[in-house]
């Protein structure tokens, strides 16, 4: 199993869950988070003074799946939030060891 986690613009959520949901898998974990990488930041204005944003927000979305569907899950996401400028987030994949559906019982790929 493997744990997908994006790093995306708030404003291309509803795209990548609904791509998510088109490549059937709706199940997807959603943190509302601030950072930047080659971005570094904005400057902006209020009231005649500047200032600087040095952390943007961000969405992190997670996603665990089995094995073979990272591929095209990486592929779902990362289609549906390029904007092709800089700050469109980074995808990360993760190796899970165990998972268990606290209802159930049920372990392993079968609880995801």
């Amino acid at each position: 199993m493997r744990e997908i986690r994006a790093i995306i613009r708030p404003e291309k959520l509803r795209d990548v869950l609904e791509a998510l949901e088109k490549v059937g898998h709706p199940g997807v974990t959603v943190y509302q988070v601030e950072g930047h990488g080659r971005q570094s930041g904005l400057v902006e204005q209020f009231r005649g003074r500047e200032f600087r944003l040095d952390l943007l927000p961000k969405l992190e979305i997670r996603v665990v799946c089995k094995d073979d569907e990272v591929e095209n899950l990486l592929g779902a996401i990362s289609q549906a939030a390029r904007t092709g400028e800089i700050g469109d987030g980074k995808i990360f994949v993760y190796e899970v060891l165990d998972a268990m559906r606290i209802r159930s019982g049920e372990r392993g790929e079968a609880a995801i």
